[in-house]
Formats: C-alpha cells, sequence, structure tokens
C-alpha cells in the first residue's frame, strides 16, 4: 500500500471519540456497542477489581494474529490506532479485502483496566503485568494467556508506549516509533523465529522511513522470559514489541497515533500478501538502537553563584504525566543540574549565561516543580505548547 493511501484512510477513519492520553473502558464501551452490530464483541475476563476485559474478532483467513493494547494502562495511544483500524476494516473499502479475507484478528483493547483507569503503568495489585509472563499471578494475565491458547496466533502484536527520553540512536532524533522482536533465549540468538518478527519490522520501518526519517528505533533486546514478548516468542510464536513515543509538540500523542495506524496498516498488508520466511530480516539490524538521551526541557547555559564562585550549568526538566480529574496533566519537574553536553531536548531554552529563577525568585533545585521560570526578568512557560 502506498503511504498516502494510508494517511487518506487514517483522515476517513480516525475514531474521533478518542483523543489525548487518557483512554479507560469508559471511552471505548460506546465504541464496542457501536461495532457490536457488525463484529462479535465479547467479556472474555474481568480485572483486579471486577472492570471488564473486552476481546473482539475480525476477519476470515488463515492467518492468525493477536494484538493485546494498554497491559500498561497508562500507554494508550496503540489503543486509539486499533479503534482507527477498526473503523477502517469495516468500512467495507475494497482496497483492504485481502487483509480481511488471508487474515483473521483477535484485538482486546484494553488489557488492564483498572490501570487505565487509574493511569498507571501496573494493575490495582501494583503488579507490572508485562513481568507476570511466567507466574501468572493476575487475573489479567491469565485473560491474555487463555486468549493465547486458545487462538492459537501466529503472530503476536504486543502494543506499548514509551516516554520522551528517548532516541533514536545517540542524535538529536527522538524515537517516535521503536519495535522488538524480542529474544527467545539467553544468548539472543536471531532465530528463525525472529527472524520473521524483524522482517515485518523491517516493512514498517521502511514505510515509516517516508514519514518520518531516522526517528525510528529498535529496544535492547537483554531475555527476560518474565516478559509476555519474550515468553510468546520463546514458543515460537513470532510476537512484535510496538512502542508509541514522542512526535514534536506532540504530548496528546495524536501525530503518533497516525504513524502506530501506518504500521498497523503496512503490516497487515505484507502479512496478508506474503509468505514471510524471515529472509529479509538484515534491514531490521539496521535500525539504531534507542537511547535515554532526551528530556522535555532543557534550559541551556545557565549562571550558578555560590558565595564568590560562577558557574555556567543546565538544567534539565521532565514532565511528570498526573491525571487530575479526568485529564492528564504534565508537570515540569527539575531532574538534573549539571553539564549536559550529549543530551538533547524537545524544547531547547537558551539562558545565554544569565540566572534562571522560580516565580519566587529562588534559584531552580532538583526535584522542584514549577509551571514558568524567570529569564532576563520575563517570565517562561515551561507548559507543553
Amino acid at each position: 500500500m502506498e503511504i498516502e493511501s494510508i494517511k487518506l484512510l487514517f483522515q476517513q477513519n480516525k475514531e474521533l471519540q478518542l483523543n489525548h492520553r487518557y483512554v479507560t473502558n469508559k471511552h471505548i464501551e460506546p465504541l464496542l456497542d457501536n461495532l457490536s452490530k457488525v463484529l462479535k464483541i465479547e467479556t472474555i475476563g474481568h480485572s483486579v477489581l471486577n472492570k471488564p476485559i473486552y476481546g473482539l474478532s475480525i476477519g476470515s483467513g488463515r492467518k492468525r494474529i493477536l494484538l493485546w493494547s494498554q497491559m500498561h494502562g497508562n500507554e494508550s495511544t496503540t489503543t486509539k490506532a486499533i479503534f482507527d483500524l477498526l473503523n477502517t476494516l469495516v468500512s467495507n473499502n475494497p482496497s483492504l479485502n485481502h487483509i480481511l479475507e488471508n487474515c483473521t484478528l483477535y484485538i482486546i483493547p484494553i488489557l488492564n483496566p483498572d490501570g487505565a483507569n487509574a493511569y498507571t503503568r501496573i494493575n490495582a495489585n501494583l503488579v507490572d503485568l508485562n513481568r507476570d509472563a511466567q507466574d501468572l499471578t493476575q487475573p489479567e494475565s491469565k485473560v491474555l494467556r487463555k486468549v493465547f491458547n486458545a487462538f492459537k496466533p501466529h503472530y503476536c502484536y504486543n502494543l506499548h508506549g514509551q516516554r520522551t527520553i528517548f532516541g533514536a540512536g545517540k542524535s538529536n532524533k527522538s524515537a517516535t516509533v521503536s519495535f522488538l522482536s524480542p529474544a527467545q533465549d539467553e544468548a539472543c540468538t536471531i532465530t528463525a523465529n525472529r527472524k520473521i518478527a524483524m522482517e515485518i519490522i523491517a516493512v514498517m520501518n521502511a514505510a515509516l522511513q517516508e514519514v518520518i526519517p531516522n526517528q525510528v528505533g529498535v529496544y535492547d533486546d537483554a531475555f527476560n522470559i518474565n516478559c509476555v514478548g519474550d515468553t510468546f516468542q520463546s514458543e515460537n510464536i513470532p510476537t512484535i514489541l510496538f512502542e508509541a513515543g514522542h512526535y514534536a509538540n506532540d504530548y496528546a500523542r495524536e501525530q503518533t497515533r497516525e504513524l502506530i495506524y501506518i504500521s498497523y496498516l503496512a503490516s497487515l498488508n505484507y502479512i496478508s500478501q506474503n509468505e514471510i520466511t524471515g529472509a529479509n530480516y538484515k534491514p531490521y539490524l539496521e535500525i539504531p538502537e534507542n537511547e535515554k538521551c532526551f528530556f522535555d526541557i532543557i534550559i541551556k547555559n545557565t549562571k550558578i553563584k555560590e558565595g564568590d564562585n560562577e558557574s555556567i550549568v543546565d538544567i534539565a526538566i521532565q514532565y511528570q504525566e498526573k491525571l487530575i480529574e479526568g485529564k492528564i496533566n504534565f508537570i515540569p519537574k527539575v531532574e538534573k543540574i549539571e553539564n549536559l553536553n550529549g543530551y538533547f531536548a524537545h524544547n531547547l531554552i537558551d539562558a545565554n549565561n544569565l540566572e534562571v529563577f522560580k516565580e519566587d525568585r529562588q534559584l531552580l533545585k532538583i526535584d522542584d516543580e514549577i509551571d514558568l521560570v524567570i529569564l532576563n526578568n520575563k517570565n517562561i512557560s515551561l507548559l507543553p505548547k
């Protein structure tokens, strides 16, 4: 599929009822009710707090693909893109018939509804579900495993979101979308199974490079059998980790949402039309590895006075995401005060060797939470635009 055709489909089918970062069962249930007119929607289990976990199937093809989102409750971008995808697939667009004829998708839109409601990574028992793949101590983990066993997928899509701290390699390019073909053994062997996942990722990367050149990364593949992706990969099911990251000035993750949608359609189109062997996996190895080299804001060249001594330092500020009255707020917090050569910022402010103050005219300290700073007697907002 041509990239412009996919972008047009996104504009035509974007689910307007979902936006910004806070997505819960309450937000998706009306959409599921509407989809139930054409698809079978079922409750496949319940969370710790007895919230329903929903599943749905679409397509009739022999290639089975299992997708689950919001295993971490505060990672909602891939969920928004799932509903954009569903709107697309039920639109009876003849250009997409081959996907539905060759593939069957089973989708869990929100695996961790308690975490989604509280806007936390963990579930209501304070467990990271992505570290519970072996012990299966949590009801949500058991639901996913039950679906996996019953559906017997040929491919798995493990859908997540990542923080703004990652660059695509050690460069001033944010890792806006990242992927991983997880390891399936301690040696991180590039197995035949991993090669299949790598080949699909390479196709998605090629599509994304047309839109966000040099802004795709991969995660380090250190093996952890307690992670769901590593477990499923170790059972010889090609598994792909998706990570929705930061696009410039897009803290609502609406631009990234479109990029995830592009990834979905590019990969499903490829799977539906090819018998994937992993022979074309090598371009995956050329994708740069994510590096923790970004802050949300860096105030460069700030003068610090300590007695008779003066020095020039940089101040790093990172947003803390907090749920307040049903809305996600971004609270700027001072993380580092030091020389930050080698780091990059989504918003760079040059203090030009002047002092920077808080509203009370005090100097900034690590862990300060502040909405603005005073520089050269001017108030400068630190909140996202």
